[in-house]
């Protein structure tokens, strides 16, 4: 059992929905965001997201794109982002961490070399994008027997004959993504999720956490209320983005949670 696996549990046990949040490693530049990062399970955060910084993030909207850009423009790389983690990790050893981001930095440094540096660390999951369920032999299984969890995301394009193929090897939660298109964007709706939550659901036994277009505290609940949880990144990550303190960032992030945790 993973941290994740292992937080879904305690929740359930509880009667609880998940809050998960995303940041961008490096954003604004690497104190700032280990401070947030430390922050947020004190502010109410179950699993943390962690962006890995890339220069083609395609499925990314601008607020996540330019966070990016910052991080490199820092000079973020993946080993610094591999140490952040191993920073957080040593005042915190039970919050999951899901490292989220696109092949090919991975590629890169090599599957296996990859898998065993992100466990040393102390990942606890992958969301690769950019990668299709045809692809799980390259990075999905072995992370899988490296003792990962690999989440996938399913969308409201996911139709009947494909989620089956999404599902097959994902594990920890699947990501649905409540509307077409990037990060950032519309609003979500509880009346639109919810079927498509249940019709997920109805072919596995996987959490279910809905991310996009959440960005307040009563949408955090609405949201979380026809799911297993929400996940936030592109608000906070405007809030950082703002210039906001990491006090004010995390006080952000706390309503966002309640907000999840109320439903």
């Amino acid at each position: 059992m993973t941290r994740i696996d292992a937080t879904f549990a305690r929740l359930k046990a509880d009667g609880k929905k998940a809050f998960v949040s995303y940041i961008m490693a490096g954003d604004p530049d690497v104190e700032t965001s280990l401070a947030v990062m430390k922050g947020l399970p004190g502010a109410g955060v179950d699993i943390i997201e962690l962006g890995l910084p890339f220069t083609d993030p395609m499925a990314d909207g601008a607020t996540i794109q330019l966070a990016g850009q910052r991080a490199l423009e820092g000079g973020m790389t993946l080993d610094k982002t591999l140490q952040l983690v191993r920073d957080f990790r040593a005042g915190d050893t039970d919050t999951p961490i899901v490292l989220m981001g696109y092949y090919n930095p991975i590629y890169s440094r090599g599957v296996d070399t990859f898998l065993a540096q992100a466990r040393e660390a102390g990942i606890d999951g992958l969301i690769v994008v950019d990668l299709p369920p045809e692809e799980d032999d390259e990075l999905c299984i072995p992370a899988q027997k490296a003792g990962l969890n690999f989440i996938r995301l399913a969308t409201p394009t996911t139709d009947d004959k494909r989620l089956p193929k999404v599902l097959q090897n994902t594990s920890g939660f699947v990501y649905y993504v409540s509307i077409t298109g990037i990060t950032g964007a519309a609003a979500a709706q509880a009346t639109d999720v919810g079927p498509e939550v249940a019709r997920i659901k109805a072919q596995t036994d996987i959490p279910v956490i809905v991310g996009f277009g959440i960005r307040t505290p009563e949408t955090s609940r609405e949201i979380a209320s026809v799911a297993d949880g929400c996940v936030v990144g592109s608000a906070i990550v405007a809030e950082i983005a703002a210039g906001k303190s990491v006090d004010q960032v995390l006080a952000f992030v706390s309503g966002l949670a309640a907000g999840a945790h109320s439903a």
